[in-house]
């Protein structure tokens, strides 16, 4: 049976508990925000590359480049997933890492993976984590990880025959705080090129360069690759910080009805404890009534 003491020490580490929970809801609802509008910046220099490969491929009167080295047709692919470091976030994980196995199937790949907890839920499911990385706390430190994730990708390009990379993550849309994506990212597909290739040019004339239009080329992909990655990134982390935030509602609610219970059962407690005390000063009284 539960006395006054253990009821009044399980309401005080609810209400603590509430406390953490409402704190971590204030830190998803910032961080969202954030990475929503760090998302949103990067529209205009997706643009400005855009605009870039337009130029090229219009000047080349070309829409099959690709990659220095890179061939759709042959070689490894390569496979990079965006996950999470941290938990409390619902579905998160569990989401991104059945996407990422169904992208997979059964023909090995070179895996690449942000978050440790995704890596160990694909490890577990026996497949090979090549490189790891962890998620930065902050907007600021997503440059340097796109930087660090570019660098893994030219290495396997260029010493382990990888021609193909993907890419999976996770991104709000609607009512859904987590919904897979995934992506090409190299090579270029050929559908888009020539898109870009047959579009209409905003302004009355084309730009010219003098740099060399394969380095150029290369150049400008990268770019987009940096684009692609860096908005990957910003909109899994906001889906995370979505998927977490949804988490702690539900935990605060749930927290909210068991604190009703403890507040409803120690009243209950305290009146039975006072209960006995008036009855016991009554037989008390009556004792000592009765010996005069």
């Amino acid at each position: 049976m539960d006395t006054l003491e253990s009821l009044a020490d399980a309401l005080e580490t609810t209400g603590d508990i509430q406390s953490i929970v409402r704190t971590m809801k204030a830190l998803s609802s910032v961080s969202i925000r954030q990475y929503e509008h760090a998302e949103a910046a990067m529209a205009d220099y997706a643009r400005t590359v855009e605009l870039g490969l337009m130029a090229v491929l219009r000047q080349q009167g070309s829409a099959g480049l690709l990659l220095p080295g890179a061939d759709s047709a042959a070689g490894r692919e390569a496979l990079i997933v965006i996950g999470s470091d941290r938990g409390l976030c619902g579905g998160y994980n569990d989401k991104v890492t059945r996407a990422a196995l169904s992208r997979m199937g059964d023909q090995p790949m070179v895996l690449g993976v942000i978050g440790t907890r995704v890596a160990a839920r694909l490890e577990a499911d026996g497949r090979r984590v090549d490189t790891v990385h962890t998620l930065p706390g902050s907007v600021e430190g997503l440059s340097r990880l796109v930087q660090s994730v570019i660098l893994g990708i030219d290495r396997w390009t260029r010493l382990e025959g990888v021609r193909q990379v993907w890419l999976v993550h996770n991104r709000r849309e609607g009512r859904s705080t987590a919904k897979p994506q995934t992506h090409r990212l190299l090579p270029l597909p050929d559908g888009y090129l020539q898109k870009l290739a047959k579009v209409d040019w905003p302004g009355r004339s084309l730009p010219l360069f003098r740099m060399d239009p394969d380095r150029l080329m290369s150049w400008l992909v990268q770019q987009r690759l940096f684009v692609m990655l860096y908005r990957a990134l910003a909109e899994a982390s906001a889906s995370e910080h979505a998927s977490r935030l949804a988490a702690m509602q539900a935990a605060e609610r749930n927290i909210e009805e068991r604190r009703d219970d403890l507040r409803q059962l120690y009243r209950q407690r305290r009146q039975e404890s006072i209960t006995r005390e008036l009855l016991d000063v009554v037989s008390g009284f009556e004792a000592v009534s009765s010996a005069d």
